[in-house]
């Protein structure tokens, strides 16, 4: 999912370290706003993983399809 997502942004101008950089600032602000447990199940999101997410599939669900998961 990264890789397609660096795909993505290079695509449009950004350098390789611009892109993984964009990617790592919207990842630690995504992590701010969620409770610090839930961090690591965003790093498995990133990652390309599907985790057990419970009760809060919807929530991070949605956010995988932020950072170009389908």
């Amino acid at each position: 999912m990264i890789n397609e997502l660096t795909s993505r942004l290079t695509a449009i101008g950004l350098s390789e370290e611009m892109a993984n950089k964009a990617i790592e600032t919207v990842a630690d602000f995504a992590k701010s706003k969620l409770p610090e447990q839930f961090h690591s199940t965003l790093d498995d999101v990133m990652a390309g993983n599907t985790p057990d997410l419970g009760g809060l599939g919807g929530l991070l669900g949605g956010l995988k399809g932020l950072f170009g998961g389908k």
